[in-house]
C-alpha cells in the first residue's frame, strides 16, 4: 500500500509544491503575527516568526542552489530546526514557562556539528535520518508541552496533542524508510519528498489552527477571570463566589454528601483606619489581608470580597476543621499587621463559622456565620465565633393533599388516599 502511494506521489511537480507549502506557511506566520498584534499573547509572535522562518527555509531548499554568492549547503536544515524549536519554546510560553534558549538552539547547533564531520557530510541516508530524528523529538516536546495544559477536559484536549505527535511519528518513520530509497543521485526519492511536502502543509495548518485556538481559549479564561476577581485584592467578588460556591457543593453532594463549612471574616474598626489614616491605607491593609489568606488557606478552598471588608471563605469540612482553619488566619493576620515594616496600624479581624450539609443554601449558611461574626464582635472582636448549630439540607415543597370530590370518599374507604406533591412556585 504505502509503495502504491509514494508512486503516485511521483507524479506531483516537487517544485510547485514546495512553493505552495512555502507560501503557505509563510501566509500562516504573518496571519499569527496579527493575531498576536490583537491580542498581545506573546507565543503567538514566538509561533508566527517560526512559521515565517520555516516558509523560508522551505523555498531556500528548493532554491539554494540558484542563490549568488551561494549560501552553505545546511543553511535550510539550520533555519528549519531553528523553527521547530521556536515553536516548543513557544509551546511552553503557552504555559507560563519560560524559554530554553539552548533548548532551541540545540537541534541547530547539533546539525553544523554533525556536518563538519566528513562521514556525515557525505551520507544522504545519514543527514536524512538525523533531521527526521531532529524535527521528531521538538515535535514531541511539543506535544509533551500541550499536554501539561490540565485546565482542559481530556476530550478537548486530546487534538492539540495529537497532531504534533502525529507529525513526529511521521518525520520519524516514513523519512526513515526514505533514507533506504535514494536515487542514483544519492537523493531522497521524489516520491517520498512530495509525500513530505503534503504531510508538512497539513501538519503547518493544524497546527496553526490549535494554536489560535489555545490563544482564544486563554483570551476568554482571562475575561472570565477578569469578571469574577475583585481589583484590589484578586480574590473572587461576590458573582465569582457564588459561581465557584455552587461548584463546590455540588461536587460535596457527589463525595458522600461531605460537610461544607463557611468562614465570614470582617476587619475590625476598619472605618477607624479609613478616617485616622486615609483610604490608601484602608486599600492597603485589604490587599494585606488577601495576601495572607490566599497563603494560610488551602488550594482548594473557595475566598472572596462581598463587599468593603467583608470577607467569605467557602471550605470543605467540619465546624471543628473549619474553626481551626478561622483560628489559624486570624492569628496569621494579626502577626502580619504587627509585624510588617513600618506598619503603624495593628489591624485585626473576627470571624464567624458555620456548618451544614452541602444540600444546603449558601445563603443561609452565610447567614448563620454572619450571625457569628456578630457574635465575635459583640465579645471584644478579634476573635473565632462559631455557629450553634448545622445548617439542614433545603427543605423540599410542602406535601398538598387534594380533597376528594363529595360522595368518592366512601367508596375509598379502607384504601389508601394518593397524596399528590404539587411544585412550589
Amino acid at each position: 500500500m504505502l509503495p502504491r502511494i509514494v508512486e503516485a506521489m511521483s507524479s506531483l511537480d516537487i517544485d510547485t509544491l514546495f512553493v505552495v507549502a512555502s507560501c503557505v506557511t509563510a501566509l500562516l506566520g504573518v496571519f499569527l503575527l496579527f493575531a498576536y498584534l490583537q491580542d498581545r499573547i506573546a507565543a503567538l509572535a514566538l509561533w508566527g516568526g517560526a512559521y515565517l522562518l520555516g516558509g523560508f527555509s522551505g523555498a531556500l531548499w528548493r532554491l539554494g542552489e540558484q542563490i549568488a554568492p551561494p549560501l552553505p549547503a545546511s543553511t535550510p536544515n539550520v533555519m528549519l530546526f531553528v523553527a521547530v524549536g521556536m515553536i516548543w519554546s513557544a509551546a511552553r510560553l503557552f504555559h507560563g514557562r519560560t524559554i530554553s534558549w539552548g533548548g532551541m538552539f540545540l537541534g541547530a547547533g547539533l546539525w553544523v556539528a554533525g556536518c563538519s564531520v566528513p562521514m556525515f557530510a557525505e551520507s544522504a541516508a545519514l543527514r536524512v535520518l538525523a533531521s527526521s530524528l531532529i524535527v521528531a523529538i521538538y515535535t514531541f516536546l511539543i506535544a509533551a508541552e500541550l499536554w501539561r495544559e490540565r485546565r482542559k477536559p481530556l476530550i478537548r484536549r486530546w487534538p492539540a496533542v495529537f497532531v504534533p505527535m502525529l507529525h513526529g511519528a511521521i518525520f520519524l518513520f516514513p523519512m526513515a524508510l526514505a533514507s533506504l530509497s535514494l536515487d542514483v543521485g544519492g537523493r531522497v526519492g521524489k516520491g517520498w519528498v512530495a509525500m513530505f511536502g503534503i504531510e508538512v502543509l497539513l501538519y503547518v495548518v493544524g497546527a496553526a489552527f490549535i494554536v489560535l485556538m489555545l490563544s482564544k481559549d486563554r483570551a476568554v479564561r482571562a475575561y472570565k477571570a477578569a469578571a469574577a476577581t475583585d481589583s484590589l485584592t484578586g480574590l473572587l467578588n461576590r458573582r465569582g463566589f457564588f459561581e465557584a460556591a455552587r461548584t463546590m457543593m455540588a461536587d460535596n453532594q457527589a463525595a458522600a454528601m461531605a460537610p461544607v463549612s463557611v468562614l465570614a471574616f470582617d476587619l475590625d474598626r476598619f472605618k477607624a483606619i479609613n478616617d485616622d489614616f486615609g483610604h490608601a491605607s484602608g486599600d492597603a491593609m485589604l490587599a494585606l489581608f488577601a495576601a495572607v489568606v490566599r497563603k494560610t488557606m488551602r488550594g482548594g478552598d473557595i475566598i472572596g470580597r462581598l463587599g468593603g471588608e467583608e470577607f467569605v471563605a467557602l471550605v470543605s469540612g467540619t465546624l471543628a476543621e473549619a474553626a481551626i482553619a478561622a483560628e489559624r488566619m486570624r492569628s496569621a493576620f494579626a502577626a502580619a499587621t504587627a509585624g510588617s515594616e513600618g506598619c503603624a496600624i495593628p489591624a485585626t479581624v473576627s470571624v464567624g463559622v458555620a456548618c451544614g450539609s452541602p444540600n444546603a443554601s449558601i445563603d443561609s449558611l452565610i447567614a448563620r456565620a454572619d450571625a457569628a461574626l456578630y457574635r465575635a464582635k459583640a465579645n471584644g472582636r478579634n476573635r473565632v465565633e462559631l455557629a450553634d448549630e448545622a445548617v439542614a439540607a433545603k427543605e423540599r415543597p410542602a406535601s398538598v393533599v387534594v380533597p376528594l370530590r363529595p360522595g368518592l370518599a366512601p367508596a375509598l374507604s379502607g384504601h389508601p388516599v394518593p397524596v399528590v406533591r404539587r411544585r412550589s412556585a
